[in-house]
């Protein structure tokens, strides 16, 4: 794909206008009957530089929408009223995946399964994603005993903690996320 000075220009050989009757290039994209949701990323329409710009012209955002909701959406505030995917309770977990974080739709739900499924140990027991980071953290596999999280902890505290390694105190990061991932696992159910 190469862009050039036109903004959304995408050069591809042998994609023609959708436009009835032409026979140009069809060099940018435009929403297609199926918009972009939980299902897949949507329809696009592709058109020459004609076409795209009577398509947007005639293209108009607010269709199908009620007079309360126009005048919402035209709020210089529309928009701040809800949580963003990132900083909602659930991080979007059962939103829509973003589809242009993927190439392929289907890493966009296996990684959205993977998200919400909780791994299991050996032993059967379930963990959780945040079980999981801790144990990343700690750098431990899915089936640590409860000796080997003591002891992975006893071993990063005296690399980590500045009494131990010469004063120096550029690990405390480091340190704080160690030993918060050992209080998160000594109490978690997987490990008692």
């Amino acid at each position: 794909m190469k862009h050039d000075r036109f903004h959304g220009r995408v050069n591809s050989a042998g994609r023609p206008c959708q436009w009835p009757g032409c026979d140009q290039a069809g060099e940018f994209r435009a929403p297609g009957p199926r918009a972009s949701g939980f299902d897949g990323p949507g329809d696009y329409r592709w058109f020459c530089l004609d076409h795209v710009r009577e398509f947007n012209a005639g293209y108009d955002w607010f269709e199908g929408m009620s007079a309360e909701e126009i005048l919402r959406a035209q709020s210089p505030i529309h928009g701040w009223d809800r949580q963003t995917r990132a900083f909602s309770p659930t991080a979007g977990i059962d939103a829509a995946p973003r589809w242009a974080d993927f190439a392929d739709p289907l890493e966009a739900i296996s990684a959205r399964a993977r998200g919400r499924r909780p791994g299991e140990r050996p032993d059967g027991r379930a963990v959780t994603p945040e079980e999981r980071r801790a144990l990343d953290v700690l750098g431990l596999a899915l089936d640590a005993s409860r000796h080997d999280l003591r002891s992975r902890y006893s071993q990063l505290v005296r690399k980590y903690h500045p009494d131990r390694n010469g004063g120096d105190r550029s690990f405390e990061a480091r340190l704080q996320d160690v030993i918060e991932a050992y209080q998160l696992l000594r109490r978690a159910a997987a490990f008692s």
